[in-house]
This record gives structure tokens, sequence and C-alpha cells, in this order.
């Protein structure tokens, strides 16, 4: 694929800062260098003729679970990140509940150089509190960490946190950007264990919503909330499933100005839980995804600035080990692909616009977590971006899956809206439905 140094792209419509306009893109080695109509520049390698399609900025993720290291079996930052760039996600942020956590300087700078390596998209790595690290917090690189991760329900392991006093500490100390995963240890257990008395090992999967429930959601990031209120730090709420958690969230101010804000993923915006009895424990997620009631709420919160990001929450996890009964079946899915056209199949139902879906998706984890200059079609940015084709119809099959699990929620799904092309830091990645065998991806950095 072309590694040319002037690339120009024609007679596309460009979705960026609130605007969808018709013009031009010149791009050089790794920038954005002219944004404008009829652009007139020497040396020119490439020019692109987008014939009308729509270039949106690459999408950040700011939640994916890419399994490396030590659960290589279900994904790796290879595999995932090449399906991510075939989704329009150019940017990743990934999540600390490896093997080992990385909950050390030391794990996470070797889950860096494997991305350094290996990644096919731009890269960042949160790092992991626990309840007895707070001095590895302290050390930390601000504008190479994008945030600190902390897990206040009991989704992955020994990464809870539940010493009241040691989240307090965190909270006051660190200056990061405090992502939350939320939901409440003991309702839930409590939820479980009248499960397990109701039907023994045969839980039905249409439970989950009423085990991790609304209840357990609200109680545990309206707390976070409060602490945030009290101590000062800037909270994130990941993944929000419920209506009731909206009431916790402000959209009176821009976002530069919030210090507490939170995301929805795009499970949460497509399925309900009357979709358990035809996709099972393929859609078990922590978070839950819960009633259709819920998930109204959740695209009216997201239209409205009371949700300010957009994410997948991307988790992958084994057919053979997702194909097991409730009790046993791990929660999570992959959805780095499929994220992009299914929210430009939204789009064409009319939930949600273009400007927002970038907004959302692009600009906000960008503005949220200072990432520089990325997340806008801007002079001067990298050139990160994706060509989309909103009529085209793309139905998700096996063949045509790149996660490494090999399975999808979204299998059998036809979906409105089609990735093209992705460009990440000027040169072409995805196309005709292949990825590049040669990486262009670069670390993330932190403007702070």
């Amino acid at each position: 694929m072309n590694s040319g140094s002037i690339l120009k792209i024609i007679n596309a419509k460009i979705v960026n800062e609130g605007h969808v306009f018709e013009g031009e893109i010149l791009i050089e080695k790794d920038r954005i260098s002219q944004i404008g109509n009829e652009i007139t520049v020497e040396g020119i390698h490439e020019i692109f003729d987008a014939k009308g399609n729509y270039i949106l900025p690459g999408l950040i993720d700011d939640q994916v679970h890419f399994r490396e290291p030590g659960l290589t079996h279900k994904a790796t930052i290879a595999t995932e990140s090449k399906a991510a760039i075939a989704g329009g996600i150019t940017s990743f942020i990934e999540m600390p509940n490896t093997s080992p956590q990385t909950t050390t300087r030391e794990a996470w700078e070797a889950k860096n150089k494997q991305a350094e390596a290996t990644s096919f998209a731009n890269y960042a790595f949160m790092f992991g509190g626990t309840n007895d690290n707070l001095e590895e917090i302290l050390a930390l690189d601000n504008k190479k960490v994008p945030a600190l991760k902390l897990f206040l329900g009991s989704s992955t392991g020994n990464m809870l946190v539940d010493n009241p006093e040691v989240l307090r500490e965190i909270f006051r100390n660190t200056d990061l950007v405090i992502a939350v995963h939320c939901e409440d240890e003991a309702t839930i257990r409590k939820n479980m264990e009248n499960a397990i008395a109701t039907y023994g090992d045969d839980i039905p999967i249409s439970e989950h919503p009423l085990i991790r429930s609304e209840e357990a959601c609200y109680l545990s990031s309206s707390q976070a909330v409060a602490l945030a209120k009290e101590t000062g730090a800037r909270l994130h709420v990941f993944h929000l499933s419920t209506a009731k958690e909206l009431s916790l969230f402000r959209n009176d101010i821009p976002l530069k100005e919030k210090k507490i804000t939170a995301e929805v993923c795009i499970h949460h915006l497509w399925f309900s839980s009357e979709d358990y009895g035809e996709k099972g424990t393929r859609i078990k997620w922590n978070p839950a995804v819960k009633t259709k009631e819920d998930r109204a709420a959740l695209w009216e919160g997201l239209n409205s600035d009371l949700l300010d990001v957009l994410a997948t929450d991307h988790a992958p996890h084994t057919k053979e080990e997702k194909e097991n009964k409730y009790s046993q079946a791990p929660s999570g899915g992959p959805l780095v692909q499929h994220a992009l056209p299914a929210l430009l199949s939204a789009y064409h139902q009319g939930k949600i616009t273009l400007e927002k879906i970038v907004e959302k998706a692009c600009h906000n984890p960008a503005i949220l977590f200072d990432v520089k200059h990325r997340g806008f079609l801007k002079e001067g940015y990298f050139a990160d971006l994706v060509v989309v084709d909103l009529e085209k119809e793309h139905r998700v099959e096996t063949s045509n899956i790149l996660y490494k699990c090999g399975w999808s929620p979204f299998e059998g799904t036809t979906l409105k809206g089609s990735v093209e092309r992705t460009l990440l830091n000027g040169k072409w990645v995805f196309k005709e439905g292949e990825v590049a065998e040669q990486s262009a991806a670069k670390a993330l950095t932190f403007d702070r």
C-alpha cells in the first residue's frame, strides 16, 4: 500500500466539529496540512477521489481489552488492533486487567513495548489501581499514561478496590483521570445468592440484569460521584447501563469544564434484555444489558450530552468460553470491528447524527484524556481518518470477522454503513477489505 509523502483527498464530505461540508484534505507525511477547496500544491504523490463519501476523524476507543499478555488464547494486540483499523478505530486505550495485571510500572512498560512491536493502531494503556499500589500510581508519567482504571465491582478478579480509605487516598492524590467500573459488590453477591436459591446451578441468562442490577450500578456510581465531588478528583464513569444513573451527570457546561463525565458503549445502545432469548451468553456483559427503556434513555442521554463518550468495552472470549451455562460463561464480547458500522446504522434509523457520532467517538475522547493532536480533522493534527460509504450494506458473518475469537454478537446482522478505507498517520492501512501488512501505528501522547 502507498506510503507517499503528499496525499490529496478530493470530493469528500467532511464531518468535523459539528459540521458536514464538502472539501479537500491535503496530507503531508503524517499530518493534515490543509483543509479547503481546490487545494493546489506541488509534489502530490497520490490523489484519492472520495467520490462523495464521508470522511470522519479516526475513532478513539477509550476502553478495550486486547488480552495481552497472559490471555492471548482470546486475543492479542496485533489481532484486535487489526480489527479496530478495519472498523475505523485508529486509536485505542487498553485496560489493565491482563495477566500480569498492569498495576506496576514494569508491567505497563512491557505492554507498551509489545504494542510498539505489534500494534496496527495507535495505542495507550491505562494503569490499574489496587488496594496497595498508591506509591506506583503517584510515580506515573502523566504525559504517557492516559488514565487510572479502578474496578469498583468484581468484574475482573482481584483488581477490585474495596478499601474505602485506599479509594479516598487515590482520589485525593492523583491528577490523572480516574476511570471507574461501577457495580456494587455486596448487592451483586446478594442477588446471586438469591438466584442460586431459586435456580440452583441452572440460572437462566435472563437473570443477568437482575443479578447485576440497576441498584448495583446506581449505588456504586453514585458513591464514586460523591467521592469525586468531595475530593475534587477527575472522574470518568465507564459503560453506563441504566436510565437511573443519568441523574448523576450534567450537560449544562462544556466537556472541558466537567470534572465528572460518563460514557456509554455500543452494546448498551444496540441490545436490550429482550435479546437474551436469541443471543444468550453472547450478550453477557458487565454491567449487564438491561431494559429497552434503559436503552432508550441512554440514547437520549447521549444526544443531550449527559453522556460524553461512545466506546466499545471490546472484551473477547473464545466461543467455547462464552457458550458455557450462565454461571460459567465470562462476561464481555468483541466489538471494535463493528461499532462504527452499527452507529452508522443507528444514524439511518434516526437515532443519532453523524456530527454527534464524531463528537462522542472522536472529539470527546481526545478532549477528555488530553490526547495530543488526534480526534479532529484539523490542520497540524495527525492524519488519522476514516472513509465511510453510508449506503453500503454489510452482513456480519463468521467469514468476515477479524477478531481472533472468531465470533461477534452482530453475526447475522446486516449493518448499513461501511468503512471503506482507514488512514493512520498519513498512510492507508485499510482498503478493499484488507489491513496493510506494515503498521503505521504510534504511541498516543497526552498534552498535559
